[in-house]
């Protein structure tokens, strides 16, 4: 493991230097090769998205906490308020109860969160019973589980979520000053390897800029993410959120988002790569949206129309759900040995 993770370290570093139109067209080569011509365009319904291409329905993705509004930790960038959009279900016989009104409503599926409680979990473990509940009544579950010990993914993965997303960090000061957690990156890396051994499909995300808009610990993250080897990875962007001491902090700029992208493409040539929902809205979306297809990525969440057709100009066929951008992956099938072969030459 050790080589590997060298290995990997070089890699980002060798790429983090290359000009940023070269590494932007590596990363559109890599993607063009390894799968086939298809976006993903994801439209879960805790936001309504409506577009000359695709809206979406009320109910048939939701978020669900599982603590309320309450979080322990108060991150900097949040302060909580991300869980005050999501349904409370704060006992796992509510939960149930949740679930399947949901279900009979023709919900498809649900992201189970929640606040962090000290030590940087979501509080999961007395749930997994009532979240085998709701798979077996047909909803598609994921998970947002922070760092996790074993017994609580082996639970979960008993109790058949579908995928676990956990935001990685690899700077020891966003950990401290931003998410007040007295942990260390290596904490991440050891998470993600002992959920990949339970056998749980891991969906990590990168918050780039979490560090008041800095990029300072994204790339070790993503090195910790390229050793486990996840079912997906998805980026996302700090987000302006009002009431947080991030209110007025700028998000990092557009081509160092497109960078990262960039090199996640790279690094990671057969997992699904996906622009997530937390990005900030605004003038720069466009660009920003545009420049995440040319690097490469299989997924976005609530494109832009002009984002789609641009896709469409580059030669992708872009494929709607209204479920997580996260589960994508089976609807974007990579090419097979021939049609790569075919394609090596584009």
């Amino acid at each position: 493991m050790e080589t590997s993770a060298r290995r990997i370290s070089e890699l980002i570093a060798r790429n983090r230097r290359r000009p940023l139109e070269a590494l932007v067209a590596h990363a559109w080569r890599i993607r063009n090769r390894r799968f086939r011509p298809l976006l993903g365009v994801s439209a879960p319904s805790p936001k309504v998205y409506r577009t000359g291409h695709f809206s979406n329905r009320p109910g048939r993705f939701v978020n669900i906490s599982v603590t309320g509004a309450r979080c322990s930790l108060r991150c900097d960038h949040c302060r909580g308020r991300l869980l005050h959009d999501m349904i409370p279900a704060e006992t796992p016989e509510r939960l149930v109860e949740v679930g399947k009104a949901l279900r009979k409503r023709g919900c498809l599926g649900a992201l189970i969160s929640g606040g962090s409680v000290e030590g940087g979990f979501v509080p999961l473990g007395p749930f997994a019973g009532a979240i085998g509940e709701l798979r077996r009544s047909g909803l598609h579950v994921i998970a947002h589980t922070g760092l996790i010990d074993r017994d609580t993914a082996v639970a979960l993965k008993d109790a058949g979520v579908m995928q676990v997303l956990i935001d990685v960090m690899g700077d020891r000061r966003t950990i401290r000053e931003v998410y007040h957690m007295r942990r260390a990156p290596p904490d991440f890396r050891r998470s993600l390897l002992m959920m990949r051994e339970v056998g749980l499909d891991l969906a990590p995300h990168v918050l780039l800029g979490l560090h008041y808009g800095k990029i300072r610990g994204e790339y070790r993250a993503l090195q910790y993410i390229t050793e486990a080897g996840p079912q997906a990875l998805v980026v996302i962007a700090l987000t302006r959120i009002r009431g947080t001491p991030m209110s007025e902090v700028t998000p990092p700029p557009v081509p160092e988002i497109g960078r990262f992208l960039a090199v996640s493409r790279i690094l990671n040539p057969e997992v699904p790569l996906i622009l997530g929902c937390m990005r900030q809205p605004g003038p720069e979306k466009p660009a920003m949206e545009r420049l995440a297809i040319d690097a490469g990525v299989n997924a976005i969440a609530y494109p832009l129309d002009r984002s789609v057709d641009y896709a469409r100009g580059r030669g992708l066929r872009p494929v709607f759900t209204e479920e997580c951008c996260s589960l994508m992956g089976d609807a974007l099938p990579k090419r097979t040995g021939r049609q790569r072969a075919a394609g090596s030459g584009q």
